[in-house]
């Protein structure tokens, strides 16, 4: 997320602030952070400042100054709109971070709404949607689904694979920018806002006449990824499908590295032997595990691990 065009709301550090931007640019992490330093001399409860001035420590290898920085900007925005607490225990070896702010994550998308299918589908060789609704279909035998839950529904590229095998089709998400944008395309049947990191009761999935139970199918395509541990996310899915209901889903795979691990792009990878174990504990049968890329980073592939669960 880009916190260049937050204003400090100060002329004087504004112009700072983009001559360190500049020298960002150049490579010059060092030169930059010590104008970032004169700018936030100048109006030190700029919350976007103290971020941007740890990225550019970071990037010069100043990583305890960085983390100083994250923590500067964390203790002016405590709800973390920057995700600081995510960089924060990157660097720090916080290893029992494991959730992302919900606050960061529907900023994160809300900027991203407009750009979000151009740049995934486009750019990055996005095709999870795609992919994950073939292993579903494969695995069920071309089931047909009377009621499907979107979760994380984004624009709607799941929706828009969804559509001709469900009946109902309802669509969640954090984001708001992200909602509009899929009731635009009108692949959904019910939109609704819910944050996935919460108890079932205050989650926003069982909203007012949407009852546990109503579904067959349930699916989060590249959702996880954002949720760090995924235990509440499984409590609200067992209570939304019914017998014989089904949940597909993608995750990062983070491979022999840990159950859940934060990685550099502030995403969660999780192993298969940890999605495998709250599968298991959720009272489902896992009907498919498939290895898969999900889509390009930079010049790097991410790897990844599509599911399919039984009630």
């Amino acid at each position: 997320m880009s916190t260049h065009q937050l204003s400090s709301g100060d002329l004087l550090a504004d112009r700072r602030a983009d001559y360190a931007r500049m020298m960002a640019e150049g490579a010059d992490f060092a030169g930059a952070a010590e104008l970032m330093e004169q700018a936030l001399e100048i109006v030190p409860g700029w919350a976007a400042g103290w971020f941007r001035l740890g990225e550019y420590r970071e990037k010069a290898g100043l990583v305890s100054e960085a983390v100083a920085a994250y923590r500067a900007a964390l203790d002016r925005v405590p709800e973390d709109i920057f995700g600081a607490s995510l960089k924060i225990a990157l660097l720090s070896g916080e290893a029992d971070r494991r959730q992302a702010p919900s606050a960061y994550v529907g900023r994160l998308f809300d900027d991203y709404a407009e750009r979000f299918d151009t740049a995934l589908v486009e750019k990055l060789g996005y095709s999870v949607p795609q992919s994950l609704t073939s292993l579903l279909l494969a695995t069920t035998g071309n089931r047909h689904f009377a009621r499907a839950v979107d979760l994380g529904c984004g624009t709607g590229l799941l929706g828009a694979e969804l559509r001709a095998h469900v009946d109902h089709l309802e669509g969640y998400d954090l984001s708001a920018g992200m909602l509009a944008k899929a009731e635009g395309k009108g692949l959904y049947d019910r939109l609704g806002e819910a944050d996935l990191s919460l108890a079932p009761e205050a989650c926003g999935v069982f909203a007012a006449g949407c009852g546990e139970g109503r579904a067959d199918l349930a699916a989060a395509a590249d959702v996880l990824m954002y949720l760090g541990a995924l235990d509440p996310v499984f409590t609200i899915v067992t209570r939304l499908i019914g017998p014989g209901g089904l949940f597909a889903f993608s995750v990062e795979d983070a491979g022999a590295d840990g159950d859940v691990v934060l990685r550099p792009s502030l995403r969660f990878a999780h192993s298969q032997t940890y999605v495998s174990g709250l599968v298991e504990k959720a009272g489902l049968t896992l009907l498919a595990a498939e290895k898969t890329t999900l889509r390009k980073d930079g010049a790097e592939t991410v790897p990844g691990i599509l599911f399919i669960a039984q009630q």
